[in-house]
């Protein structure tokens, strides 16, 4: 008997996750160098300075397993989130959380709504436990379909997946909207929020998710320390969620899964106001200059509440951008072979983008 012919056939079937190829890769693969990399998302000023420092001063007690409870990271968010310690629930980037949502509510067999195209782990996490996928094709105008959502629950729908800001569209629901979705939600279904992007909205009517937890107690939300703290490296996100959901959680989750050194970057990052807006006029920026110069070439632009931009700009521009040294996200296994998504950049990043377009859009 072969080895396949003995695992789980909803592992078996499994397409696992294809991150983006490493700059130095593609440099090697294509003999260029000095390549820019707006390919992931991440904070292009780099990691908090008070991150940093706390890494240096801690880097002798790797010796030493993690504080399992985070308790200095617990009570420090908690203060800062307005919510109760344990409403909250930490994991080795968000791809963990995402995981101890299915491990703890979805069986095999059940179904797990979710927009598409979105975030590429929620098929996989579903798929991992057995659970079946039913997609739910976004709007014309990129946004959620949130009443096809509603349409597609069925006696065996367990979760329905929200992704606000939406990755890799970039669009974002309302308060209104999402309020009026959440009171017609039946309360035998999950909803998992991610938001993973919430730090980088710039609508003023974004919904307050964390503060629905009595109205809604059957609901999870998603933040993580990888984008606007840029700790994408360190691997550390959180759940927030009814004490009583997120003392289910912390049954599933796994003892010492966020790794010391994560733990003290993140601490002192939380506090690291300065770095934050920076990160923030940086972004706003390069949104405002990328979207002009972009939609001169003749290139259409989302608008975004994040810290990426989908972008169309024919079925070579993937490719023409990477001869030329820069490293965008294609998103043909998304449904959209003309689109690419691009990270917000330095300045000078950014500007390499739009003149590396101009050769040949």
């Amino acid at each position: 008997m072969a080895i396949k012919d003995l695992v789980n056939p909803h592992i078996r079937d499994l397409a696992p996750y294809e991150p983006g190829k490493p700059m130095e890769t593609l440099e090697r693969e294509l003999g260029i160098a000095s390549s820019v990399k707006l390919a992931s998302n991440e904070n292009p000023i780099g990691p908090s300075p008070k991150a940093i420092e706390a890494l240096r001063s801690r880097l002798d007690e790797v010796n030493r397993y993690p504080d399992g409870a985070c308790f200095e990271l617990r009570t420090r968010l908690s203060q800062k989130l307005g919510v109760s310690e344990r409403q909250l629930v930490f994991g080795c980037g968000g791809d963990e959380i995402l995981e101890l949502w299915m491990k703890t509510f979805v069986a095999p067999g059940d179904e797990v709504i979710m927009p598409w195209p979105s975030f590429a782990m929620y098929p996989i996490v579903v798929k991992g436990m057995g659970g079946k996928v039913v997609d739910v094709p976004l709007r014309e105008d990129f946004s959620h379909d949130l009443d096809g959502m509603l349409d597609a629950i069925t006696e065996r729908t367990k979760v329905i997946f929200i992704c606000n800001p939406n990755n890799p569209t970039g669009t974002s629901i309302g308060a209104k909207e999402f309020e009026t979705f959440v009171d017609r939600l039946p309360r035998d279904i999950v909803l998992a929020v991610d938001e993973a992007y919430y730090e980088f909205v710039r609508r003023e009517d974004f919904p307050r998710s964390i503060e629905m937890f009595d109205k809604r107690p059957e609901m999870l939300v998603l933040r993580t320390f990888s984008k606007i703290y840029g700790l994408a490296g360190l691997r550390i996100g959180y759940g927030i969620g009814s004490e009583e959901t997120i003392g289910y959680l912390e049954r599933a989750r796994h003892p010492f899964n966020v790794n010391r050194l994560a733990e003290f970057a993140a601490l002192a990052a939380l506090d690291d106001d300065e770095h934050v807006k920076k990160t923030l006029e940086i972004n706003s920026s390069g949104i405002d200059y990328l979207t002009r110069e972009l939609t001169a070439l003749g290139v259409e632009v989302l608008p975004t509440d994040t810290n990426f931009l989908l972008a169309k700009g024919g079925a070579n521009i993937y490719d023409e951008l990477l001869r030329r040294g820069v490293i965008v996200r294609p998103m043909a296994g998304f449904g959209l072979p003309e689109h690419v998504r691009i990270s917000i950049g330095l300045p000078e990043e950014n500007e390499r983008l739009v003149n590396a377009l101009r050769e040949f859009a």
